[in-house]
């Protein structure tokens, strides 16, 4: 359970929410996401109140989430994932010219579009679900613990992708198992415990924090 936290992300920021296993981090996205509903307080996106109203709402609104375990439809081919993500139909028009974007970005995938979703490795199926998330045009793009399964080079390559689509210019909300990785990355960070925030500061500042170093990076 959240106890009345408060954050923001600014336009073209990185932000990431730090914390252990339990401590509100995947609850705090879906609740931003319309996954579950929010009993008290607000979520203001671009001047809009979005406490409550429904995912496909949310989406159209310009957020998008890239959910942990990637939760790509594995009998589906590549192609037809990431059209799923430009289901609504402002999205829809710009598909053809969004499926040029994402495969510049993700080359294997470009390779991969005529295969199952379920044939690719791990870190394949993560560039399809980030890429499929993109179709949708978002304003703000919320990782989930992108990492989770991939070997130490493909959490690499993962970080090297986020961090080219934050250099386009796209606001990023980012939960990830990677601390150290991820606070290199983030303009900003929040730590959440037990439900609320104890710490906010710069990527530099948390990295550099003695909490943060004994209880996250092992130091």
């Amino acid at each position: 359970m959240l106890d009345r936290i408060s954050f923001h992300v600014d336009a073209g920021e990185v932000v990431t929410l730090i914390g252990a296993n339990g401590a509100g981090k995947t609850t705090t996205l879906k609740a931003i996401c319309g996954v579950i509903p929010v009993t008290g307080g607000q979520v203001e996106f671009e001047g809009e109140q979005l406490a409550n109203r429904p995912a496909s709402h949310i989406v159209s609104a310009g957020i998008t989430m890239i959910p942990e375990g990637r939760q790509l439809f594995p009998g589906f081919t590549v192609r037809d994932n990431l059209l799923m993500g430009a289901y609504k139909p402002a999205a829809r028009a710009e598909a053809a010219r969004r499926m040029d974007e994402v495969l510049e970005i993700f080359p294997r995938v470009k390779e991969r579009l005529a295969q199952l979703a379920g044939s690719l490795s791990g870190g394949e199926q993560q560039m399809v679900a980030i890429a499929r998330g993109m179709m949708a045009g978002p304003r703000l793009l919320i990782f989930d613990e992108p990492s989770v399964g991939l070997s130490p080079l493909l959490v690499q390559q993962m970080f090297d992708i986020v961090e080219r689509i934050t250099a386009g210019g796209m606001t990023v909300l980012l939960v990830e198992q990677n601390v150290f990785q991820t606070l290199k990355l983030a303009d900003r960070g929040y730590v959440l415990e037990n439900g609320t925030i104890v710490l906010e500061g710069s990527g530099a500042e948390l990295l550099n924090n003695p909490h943060i170093k004994r209880a996250y990076l092992g130091g």
